[in-house]
């Protein structure tokens, strides 16, 4: 089982597109896919707006998506290629309480998508991809920490060279260390499709169960 993670630095950047493109040009992988969303004091961490992704009196909950057409990101996964779609939301902090259902939930399965940067306290994946965006200043404490295990960068077509960015913390040096692919609105870049399909090839083949890779 091969295990990707899609992260990046701040919201509504297109982490969920980067998700779906890969569920779409890999079906083949027969992916589950899990979006994690944390929230607090019934805000969403997703846009800061209020919402009704709260748990009530729970740390957590899991649901699974079964409808492919009402346009939410989990039913994007699951339209574009997902056969399984899981959103799991916890509070703030708590996601370590979901961990042995996320584990239970994906046991047996052959691929797991998780869009989150917070599962790589949890998890070491076979791939780990962000999306940044030079643009927006904000840059989540969560993903500056694992920016450098990122095995490759997505930047959103048209935007200006990682390089020229100015975020505080972050180094010129590791950004230019990594592979950076386009991220295109409607498909996956071809040069980073072929870099994915060769890595998860490899992936697969070395991956450990998710349990094997616990820091819990």
């Amino acid at each position: 089982m091969a295990v990707v993670v899609v992260g990046g630095h701040t919201r509504n950047i297109g982490k969920t597109t980067l998700a779906t493109q890969i569920l779409a040009s890999t079906r083949q992988l027969r992916w589950t896919a899990i979006k994690i969303t944390q929230f607090g004091h019934n805000v969403c961490s997703a846009n800061g707006e209020p919402c009704d992704c709260s748990t009530g009196d729970h740390a957590v909950a899991i649901s699974e998506e079964r409808n492919a057409a009402s346009g939410k990101d989990t039913s994007r996964m699951l339209a574009m290629g997902s056969r399984r779609v899981l959103w799991v939301r916890t509070q703030q902090g708590a996601l370590h309480e979901a961990m042995p259902r996320i584990r239970k939930e994906i046991a047996g399965t052959e691929n797991v998508l998780i869009e989150s940067n917070s599962i790589l306290r949890f998890v070491r994946p076979d791939l780990y991809l962000a999306v940044l965006q030079p643009t927006e200043l904000d840059f989540k404490v969560s993903a500056l920490r694992y920016l450098d295990r990122a095995d490759a960068l997505f930047v959103p077509d048209g935007t200006d060279s990682l390089h020229t960015s100015q975020w505080p913390g972050v180094s010129a040096l590791l950004l230019r260390s990594k592979p950076v692919f386009p991220l295109y609105d409607a498909s996956l870049a071809p040069e980073a499709l072929v870099w994915l399909s060769t890595r998860l090839t490899v992936g697969s083949a070395k991956a450990t169960p998710p349990e094997a890779r616990s820091t819990l």
